[in-house]
């Protein structure tokens, strides 16, 4: 019996990170790992395509308690009436949940990347735009795992405090310019736990 307590407490607590794509689930492993942070990630659940499914998923990761911080590129939302609406479904939904984060980015993840670097919430008329920008500051960046499985990229891209600045960049913009990350307010959740 007491067992089972332990299992729920220690659940109440639990934090899974998932999202869309390769690039989310590689960059979240080096997280992990160079800042320890204490959450799960599911391989699986970086397969999600649809937002209809990441809605699923986050239900799931909150059971009994657990958080959930949701990673996805927001591009696809801003092409497609019905995705947008989705999207904007899921963030009323969890919006007064305070185990769910939602860290979309426009046009994608590595529109967060570039924070690291440039103060800037320009526009960027899709993701390989934005990736070329990227490039300017990591000239060998690829979403590819050959280049993202190498924990040295991350490393680079949060070293001499570009991870602090890319936070309040990202927090300062919010979401009212051209290009936008949430995945700020993913860190202030995963540095409050730790400190628990």
């Amino acid at each position: 019996m007491p067992r089972r307590v332990e299992n729920r407490i220690q659940k109440k607590h639990a934090v899974t990170i998932l999202g869309e794509g390769i690039t989310e689930q590689h960059y979240f492993t080096h997280i992990r790992t160079l800042f320890g942070y204490n959450y799960t990630i599911k391989p699986y659940y970086f397969s999600v395509t649809s937002l209809t499914e990441m809605d699923k998923k986050i239900a799931e990761a909150i059971t009994d308690g657990g958080y959930a911080i949701a990673v996805f590129d927001a591009d696809v939302a801003n092409r497609n009436d019905i995705e947008k609406r989705k999207l904007e479904s899921i963030r009323k939904k969890y919006a007064n949940k305070r185990n769910v984060i939602i860290c979309d980015s426009y046009t994608s993840i590595e529109y967060w990347f570039l924070l690291h670097f440039e103060n800037t919430n320009k526009f960027f008329k899709d993701s390989d735009a934005t990736e070329k920008e990227l490039r300017k500051h990591i000239p060998d960046y690829e979403k590819k795992s050959k280049f993202l499985h190498n924990f040295k990229w991350v490393s680079d891209l949060c070293s001499e405090g570009k991870l602090d600045l890319a936070r309040e960049r990202a927090e300062y913009f919010g979401q009212n310019g051209e290009s936008y990350s949430n995945i700020y307010t993913a860190f202030e959740l995963l540095d409050k736990l730790k400190q628990v």
